[in-house]
């Protein structure tokens, strides 16, 4: 067995690797790389199977439908017996209902009522709407050019045929998976097991909510931040509060940690300069990586493996200020914990918009704006930036519906130019 790559290994194969200055792409790429995949798998009823990862493909056991069967209520005929220049008379049958066979014999010139979801008649393959028939007793007339042969009949296996691959395994389920399992008549499906993630804030400034609110001190609001985000992603929390600036309660912490769950995330006591002692205790852990990432807001950032009792876990130390948690945390963590919990990439949605009033940006770093997208008067998407872009200012995540995301090649942004915007609806 191959030994587990070292953080060094890992960044001699990323191109232009320089800590000091990372881009955002190239942190990107060093993650993607670093963090492992959960393996233990677990069956579930489908009703608890929601949001979770599929562990394997499910392959269909039956054909979906199991017969040819009518689309609508109407009439099941042969479309040879469809008059090509004027209406087409038929005599009726019978009836065919859901979930009963029709048994009886149709001749030529013949059709027979039929419900949606009824079993095609043998020797019929066309139906046509009953709104679309005139009727006299048994006489079924039906116009000219209304059907065409085999309109209105699934075919057996259409919507899956048997030996077919329903659902690929790395699939995050959701509602309409559900009902496919239910329609293949499966009662279990195998889940990979939900990745535990432990987070908590350092800081002697912090206070949590509930507690008094001393001279200099503000309320955490991080880690409320954080376990939105993580709810999001279906993983199992582990929330362990505020610790102050003491190695020892911060080590005994980060043991803790590492050692109940698959991934840790901080925020606070990583920037340049700290006087805190968390990137000490970060690093006595384990293989931990500082960077400074070209992108703003965001900037510091801590990355590696911690250990505890046997146990490793991935290492995301986030910055402090309130913005820049959220944006370091949907450029780099979200992807991560998604690709450790063995979901297939799970890309965020973008869409383009124009910026409804001009943007400075300098080249050479990422920028994650809070902006207010709506639609134009031309039907079009536009987006306004909420103001003052400081990466302390929680409101403006708020008050905002989407990322502008400035490229790190990009420069200035004129009125009227066309953006990329990460909206927030399903997202925070």
């Amino acid at each position: 067995m191959n030994a587990t790559p070292t953080l060094q290994d890992i960044a001699s194969c990323v191109s232009g690797y320089d800590p000091n200055a990372l881009p955002v792409a190239q942190a990107q790429e060093f993650i993607a790389r670093l963090v492992p995949r959960v393996q233990a798998v677990e069956m579930l009823p489908i009703r608890s199977a929601l949001g979770r990862v599929l562990a394997r493909d499910i392959v269909s056991s039956i054909n979906v439908p199991a017969h040819d069967n009518s689309a609508m209520d109407g009439y099941a005929l042969r479309g040879a017996d469809l008059s090509a220049t004027g209406d087409t008379v038929l005599q009726s049958a019978g009836t065919g209902f859901a979930g009963q066979q029709f048994d009886g014999l149709v001749g030529p010139g013949q059709c027979v009522r039929i419900m949606t979801g009824a079993v095609m008649p043998v020797g019929l393959d066309t139906v046509v709407p009953q709104e679309f028939v005139k009727l006299d007793g048994d006489q079924v007339r039906v116009p000219a050019g209304i059907v065409q042969t085999g309109d209105n009949r699934r075919f057996a296996g259409e919507d899956l045929a048997l030996g077919e691959a329903a659902l690929i395994a790395g699939r995050l389920l959701r509602p309409a998976d559900l009902g496919m399992l239910a329609s293949l008549g499966q009662a279990e499906v195998p889940v990979l097991r939900r990745l535990r993630v432990a987070f908590f804030s350092t800081g002697d400034e912090l206070r949590s909510v509930g507690e008094q609110l001393d001279a200099g001190c503000v309320y955490d609001s991080n880690r409320y931040t954080l376990w939105g985000m993580l709810q999001r992603l279906g993983v199992e929390v582990l929330d362990l509060g505020v610790v102050r600036d003491d190695p020892a309660a911060l080590e005994a912490t980060f043991r803790h940690a590492a050692a109940n769950a698959d991934a840790v995330i901080t925020s606070g006591g990583v920037s340049v300069g700290e006087a805190d002692h968390t990137k000490q205790v970060m690093a006595s852990l384990g293989d931990v990586l500082f960077w400074r990432i070209a992108m703003r807001p965001g900037r510091p950032m801590a990355i590696g493996r911690i250990h505890s009792d046997g146990h490793d876990a991935i290492l995301f130390g986030l910055p402090g200020n309130p913005v820049a948690v959220m944006v370091t945390f949907y450029a780099f963590v979200r992807d991560a914990l998604l690709a450790m919990s063995g979901a297939a990439a799970q890309p965020l949605p973008m869409l383009r918009a124009a910026s409804t009033a001009a943007i400075r940006k300098k080249p050479g770093r990422t920028e994650y704006q809070r902006g207010i997208v709506s639609r134009a008067d031309d039907g079009g998407w536009q987006v306004a930036i909420t103001g003052s872009q400081g990466s302390g200012i929680l409101r403006s995540m708020s008050v905002a519906n989407g990322l502008v995301m400035l490229h790190h090649a990009q420069g200035d942004v004129a009125a009227g130019g066309l953006v990329d915007v990460l909206p927030f609806d399903g997202l925070v």
